[in-house]
């Protein structure tokens, strides 16, 4: 088991520098800066561009400029200035200037709370519900399941706030129109972002149910007498979940760092606005923070699927 953690771990290492390296290669290829006039900056002297340039180590060669960004971030954690805001580092932007002060109120743990409880509402919902639905096939309460995991996953998330927002704040009066840090501001970006996802689970885990239930070791465990909550405990639910385990992972990696539509509709203050403000401002470091947070997460979230996989079925490790 140790050996198979520590070969997903390697290979875990070895995708994030990959990424890095892809996306500083891709930077350099598109053209402009984040000086330039097509970046949405305002015209300046060719010596005035090279003094910021030189300022800001890009007139060295990319290769230079790839190691130096590196070593200043695997030694150091600094994700370099911010080259649009001057006024600020990138590190200051994504974690707050205040971090250890107050670290739940900075842009990356907003977004990674959004993301968490609208990830823990989607699990919770949607895997008790897709189990139902196979235990009860075609009767009323898989019909219900499904009639709502349908709903789910035909209406878009920003469609689903907007739609909330006209109900709950502006018809009811019940809930705040936009912020996050009470409970109350927390309902309708919670069940916009997790609906979808819980109506994907719920299909999910009834398709892979049913197939389950149709095998032969559980008519098997239910020829020699063991009691159907034991068969489904112990030998249907294991291998049920291991398809949905498989979309858990990018799910809960995508959730955590930030999604934009939802933190626009809901005018919260996460990091899903940097995703699209660096590339359109061409801010090299804002734009490698981000995409590297995201890729980070993605991959923790993989390797810890993989570990979910060797728990679930011990066949997994030995491959």
């Amino acid at each position: 088991m140790i050996r198979f953690i520590f070969n997903r771990v390697i290979r875990s290492i070895i995708v994030v520098f990959l990424i890095s390296v892809v996306t500083f290669t891709f930077m350099q290829l598109v053209p402009g800066g984040p000086f330039s006039a097509d970046a949405g900056g305002r015209p300046r002297p060719p010596e005035v561009q090279a003094k910021l340039e030189a300022k800001y180590g890009l007139d060295k060669p990319p290769v230079e400029q790839y190691f130096n960004y590196m070593a200043n971030l695997l030694f150091h954690f600094d994700f370099g200035p911010s080259l649009r805001q001057v006024d600020f580092t990138t590190n200051q932007l994504l974690f707050g200037i205040d971090f250890w002060e107050a670290p739940f109120s900075t842009p990356v743990m907003i977004s990674a709370e959004v993301g968490f409880f609208s990830f823990l509402l989607a699990v919770v919902v949607g895997i008790p519900m897709g189990i139902v639905s196979a235990l009860f096939r075609n009767k009323p309460p898989d019909h219900i399941a499904m009639f709502i995991s349908t709903l789910g996953v035909s209406i878009p998330n920003f469609v689903l706030g907007l739609m909330l927002i006209l109900l709950f704040s502006l018809t009811l009066s019940w809930l705040p129109v936009y912020g996050w840090g009470t409970w109350q501001q927390a309902v309708m970006p919670i069940i916009t972002l997790g609906t979808g996802g819980m109506a994907i689970i719920a299909r999910l885990t009834r398709a892979s149910m049913l197939e389950t239930l149709g095998q032969d070791y559980i008519r098997t465990a239910r020829a020699k007498g063991l009691r159907e909550r034991m068969v489904m405990v112990r030998h249907a639910l294991p291998n049920s979940l291991i398809p949905v385990v498989t979309v858990l992972g990018p799910m809960l990696a995508a959730w955590l760092t930030g999604t934009f539509f939802v933190e626009l509709v809901f005018a919260i203050p996460g990091i899903g606005k940097f995703f699209i403000t660096a590339v359109t401002d061409r801010d090299y470091s804002l734009i490698m923070a981000t995409i590297l947070l995201y890729s980070i997460v993605l991959v923790v979230a993989n390797l810890i699927v993989d570990i979910m996989y060797a728990f679930l079925d011990p066949r997994i490790r030995y491959q």
